[in-house]
């Protein structure tokens, strides 16, 4: 038993992979369809001045985004590398120059990262001028590609690729500073070189080329890394744009629970076949809850003024009293623990619908309050599926007389298919979950998704 504890601290602790479930997919659920339904990594464009704090930006927000996967993509690593001749006349050489990338191969970077596949970066010596022959950084995909560069917002079609572009203003004097300092220190040159190489090439291809690329950005940071409010507020964009998954921005009644490692690493146990049946449930549970008290911030709430034990006044919110809860059998009975936790004494109802695959749909019992139209109600059913079973619940809720938009539907995974059969018909349904699966398959079961939660909880999938 310690074994197995340590094991599962493990998967918990090194839970990795984005939220998005379906990238996890093996290859033989790969299909047209399904691959549409993978999301596109959040492309960043970071741009500015030589020695501007570009990649300080870049490093503070891939650390402040520390539960997502980010790689960085220098556009110094397509550097062209030079001739013989051009090598004897370094000197005479702008490296700052548009021509001097190679912007094709940039490009076609970026596209594969953006599909999901890896690519292999080159490496570009810069004491010897040419890329290093044998030699490539490996680069996964991603949830989000920062590209970081003087020159990525110069050409169109890179700009075309980015979801955001951040332009780091910074003195040209401290720039210098630092140029000084990097070239002379990192790149083995003297200081004599470097301020002949910036009047001669690095200030004119920045007027020329740089400066005017700043009106394409959508963010201008003063100041570069030290400008910690600016960068915050970036990143909180980002995982705000991270969080929604495409279903969002078709119907704003869906709402995903922001992810954690530790969401994340409990999807991973449950979704392990292998998983024991204690486990299942206590993390099962722990997900639920999570899920269950998201729910209830979607309820209307009245402000409240309270006295405190000093005699102050402090004023907040009172709970939302007409509100029951309505589970779907036998799987939804699976979250009514979790509901009661975070309600005393709740009521809670009952639905029974026989399923008989995708279509075949009968209500066979309901129990429900009989003051239920006077209520909000939290429909619970921990996976959905084709959406059938949900649409019949609510039909029955609706007319029992409760109204549409009081109606919250909560569950620990939802497909696609399902999510459209029920936000068409009731676009006033709130639907809550902690992640959207990839699709069904052809037996009408969710995929990668969990198995039959019902049995798996209730210990009678044996």
């Amino acid at each position: 038993m310690p074994e197995q504890t340590t094991a599962i601290d493990y998967v918990m602790e090194a839970a990795s992979g984005p939220h998005f479930s379906g990238l996890h997919l093996d290859t033989q659920f790969r299909s047209p369809s399904l691959a549409d339904s993978i999301k596109e990594p959040f492309v960043i464009g970071v741009s500015g001045g030589t020695a501007s704090g570009k990649t300080t930006v870049c490093d503070m927000i891939i650390q402040q985004l520390h539960d997502h996967r980010v790689v960085l993509v220098n556009q110094d690593s397509f550097y062209r590398g030079l001739t013989a001749e051009e090598s004897e006349r370094v000197s005479e050489y702008n490296f700052d120059h548009p021509d001097a990338f190679d912007t094709v191969q940039m490009l076609e970077c970026i596209e594969k990262l953006k599909q999901g596949n890896s690519v292999q970066l080159p490496i570009y010596d810069f004491k010897n001028h040419r890329r290093c022959s044998e030699s490539f950084r490996q680069v996964n995909a991603s949830d989000v590609i920062i590209l970081e560069g003087i020159l990525v917002f110069h050409d169109q079609r890179v700009r075309n690729l980015m979801n955001m572009k951040i332009f780091v203003d910074t003195d040209a004097d401290v720039r210098l500073a630092r140029r000084i300092r990097r070239d002379t220190v990192e790149r083995g040159r003297d200081v004599d070189s470097v301020l002949e190489q910036y009047a001669k090439f690095v200030k004119p291809a920045f007027d020329d080329f740089v400066l005017p690329s700043k009106k394409y950005a959508d963010v201008i940071i003063p100041r570069g890394g030290d400008n910690h409010v600016a960068i915050d507020l970036i990143v909180q964009h980002i995982r705000t744009k991270l969080g929604q998954h495409d279903l969002c921005k078709i119907y704003p009644n869906i709402y995903v629970i922001q992810t954690t490692f530790q969401i994340r690493g409990m999807h991973t146990l449950i979704r392990d076949k292998g998983i024991s049946k204690h486990d299942f449930v206590f993390y099962s549970d722990r997900l639920i809850r999570l899920v269950v008290e998201h729910g209830l911030g979607h309820l209307p709430f009245t402000e409240m003024q309270v006295v405190t034990p000093t005699g102050s006044i402090y004023t907040g919110v009172d709970f939302c009293k007409k509100l029951c809860g309505v589970s779907i059998v036998r799987s939804g009975e699976s979250m009514e623990n979790a509901l009661r936790a975070c309600c005393k004494g709740i009521k809670i109802g009952k639905i029974l619908i026989h399923r008989d695959g995708d279509n075949g749909q009968q209500l066979i019992y309901e129990k429900l309050p009989k003051d239920i139209s006077e209520r909000h109600v939290l429909l619970l059913d921990p996976v959905l599926a084709t959406g059938n079973s949900a649409n019949q619940a609510i039909e029955l809720l609706i007319q029992k007389g409760v109204p549409e938009s009081y109606i919250i539907f909560l569950n620990l995974i939802s497909a696609p298919e399902g999510i459209h059969c029920v936000s068409k018909r009731f676009p006033s349904v709130k639907i809550v979950t902690s992640e959207i699966d990839v699709a069904l398959n052809e037996e009408y079961r969710v995929i990668p998704g969990l198995g039959e939660f019902g049995d798996r909880y209730f210990g009678t999938d044996d």
